[in-house]
């Protein structure tokens, strides 16, 4: 934050700045809070790059959850929600106990709320612990619409489930834990019904359906998760399968390093001895004086093709080094190419680490995803989430959400998923599942993701090897999208029908014509 911009807030405390760095100072417990706690910094500010295209997908728009968005006005109509569910949590209360005594509670926590927040908070400790305290409150009734033992879904309630999963609107899970134990008096029973509430939730907005037996079948490791959006991201992205697919890409990678290195160098000195420049100019200089001779105009178009191609995609390679990696797409084809090309496209129970290609098959395998009116905001704030949480290794979910943005990119597109099972369409229409598709922004930083860089080459290697592809994009390169080539052929056509039309006036082709039909 910069000190221009602090100067321009009127309700900045610097007293108040200046005793909390202080106190951070002096504190010598302080310095491995995050190891300590077990939750490093998880709140984040949505990267600028992101909120241009879509800024309505990570701003609440209904209600305000932590610090964040916590004095925006036009927010404050859902406070009166927020204190009705925080004196209905009052009157749940056993024995003496009052609400301001968990709220007192909540307050000796207040260094570790602020290590999970990225921003720094601009409110002292007891406005922080009661709005933890009002909010956790709110969350926990809302959550328990999706528990086991709950009323089920209301209508309206999109709209909130929505600012739910912002990841600027989150608060920690921790909070949550602390307020059904204080309810409950139980630790056990508060973990498990807080558990019921969680994946009662991930269920209602997930896209993928949720494999339980992964890792959200232990309470405890469930309950160390950030927020709600993280505890999201760990159901889809599994943090042990991230684990084991990093393992075993090292390990494939290490075991082929030599292999590949030996097999470069050899097919490295056969490519400096075929296209050596010795070699490219003799070849050229052959080309060009057979071209001369007459009737060898095709043999000039060959040297041309030849060598003009080369300079332009040398011209093309120097013009891609200077474009940033992040305005490139994914070089897939799309779900109606492929089709045509003879892939088959199958569902896969794995959720997004099966997906793999086939190649003796030619069967394309995807998990099921679901698409509702939550669903962009959904991935929108799993996307940014990974990109800002650098634990969360390779951004796989990210480029899971690139290879769909590749594959769909019209309306039969998107058709051809939903006929397959691929695509739940809750939408209005398969337009809409493409729009949504292709409006996905990229990730704010690069990563490589093996698994499915593997099966983008895969796809593309089986798709390029086919004949018809091959014919085709020959035909585009060298004859439709060649004006020279186009030149030379309508120049053959026309010396054909000149050549065709000298014949006739001289033999005369009508009279023979009639001649012909008069002794039929």
């Amino acid at each position: 934050m910069s000190s221009s911009h602090l100067c321009q807030n009127p309700n900045f405390d610097e007293q108040r700045w200046i005793i909390h760095i202080r106190r951070a100072l002096d504190d010598d417990g302080d310095e491995d809070l995050d190891q300590e706690s077990g939750i490093p910094v998880s709140i984040f500010n949505v990267p600028k790059t992101l909120t241009l295209t879509s800024p309505e997908s990570y701003t609440p728009q209904q209600v305000s959850l932590g610090p964040y968005h916590h004095w925006r006005p036009d927010l404050y109509e859902m406070e009166k929600f927020k204190i009705s569910a925080a004196k209905r949590s009052q009157r749940q209360l056993v024995g003496s106990r009052k609400f301001h005594n968990f709220v007192d509670h909540l307050a000796k926590f207040e260094i570790k709320f602020r290590s999970c927040y990225h921003k720094y908070l601009n409110f002292n400790g007891e406005t922080l612990a009661w709005m933890m305290a009002v909010d956790s409150c709110f969350l926990i009734e809302f959550l328990q619409m999706f528990s086991a033992a709950g009323e089920g879904r209301k209508s309206g309630c999109d709209a909130v489930l929505r600012d739910m999963v912002m990841l600027e609107n989150q608060i920690p899970l921790f909070t949550l834990r602390k307020m059904v134990e204080f309810q409950l008096g139980s630790v056990d029973r508060a973990d498990d019904l807080l558990y019921t509430m969680l994946m009662g939730f991930c269920n209602e907005v997930s896209p993928f359906k949720i494999n339980q037996k992964s890792m959200l079948n232990n309470v405890s490791r469930v309950l160390k998760c950030a927020h709600l959006l993280d505890f999201l991201y760990r159901s889809i992205v599994p943090k042990s399968e991230v684990l084991t697919e990093t393992a075993l890409d090292a390990e494939k990678e290490g075991v082929s390093e030599c292999e590949k290195i030996s097999f470069r160098k050899i097919m490295s000195s056969i490519k400096r001895l075929v296209i050596s420049k010795p070699v490219k100019f003799l070849l050229m200089i052959s080309l060009k004086i057979v071209s001369v001779l007459p009737g060898m105009i095709v043999v000039k178009q060959i040297e041309y093709l030849c060598f003009s191609r080369e300079r332009e995609e040398t011209n093309t390679e120097n013009k891609n080094s200077n474009k940033h990696p992040l305005m490139e797409e994914i070089a897939i084809p799309s779900v109606t190419d492929l089709s045509m090309a003879g892939v088959k496209f199958s569902v896969t129970n794995e959720g997004i680490f099966g997906i793999s290609f086939d190649k003796k098959t030619a069967t394309f395998n995807l998990p099921t995803v679901r698409l509702d009116v939550n669903t962009e905001v959904v991935m929108r704030n799993l996307v940014a989430y990974e990109a800002c949480n650098h634990e969360s290794g390779p951004l796989i979910f990210a480029r899971y959400t690139e290879l769909m943005n590749g594959i769909i990119d019209t309306e039969e597109d998107a058709k051809l998923m939903r006929e397959q099972g691929i695509v739940l369409n809750h939408l209005k229409s398969d337009e809409d599942v493409a729009n949504l598709w292709n409006g996905m922004s990229k990730s704010i930083r690069l990563t490589k993701v093996p698994f499915l860089d593997e099966v983008i080459e895969g796809v593309n290697s089986y798709y390029e090897g086919r004949w018809r592809v091959r014919i085709g994009k020959l035909l585009k390169r060298h004859i439709f999208g060649s004006w020279q080539s186009m030149t030379f052929l309508a120049a053959i056509l026309l010396l054909f029908f000149m050549s065709l039309q000298a014949f006739c006036s001289m033999f005369s082709c009508a009279r023979l014509l009639f001649h012909r039909k008069t002794m039929n």
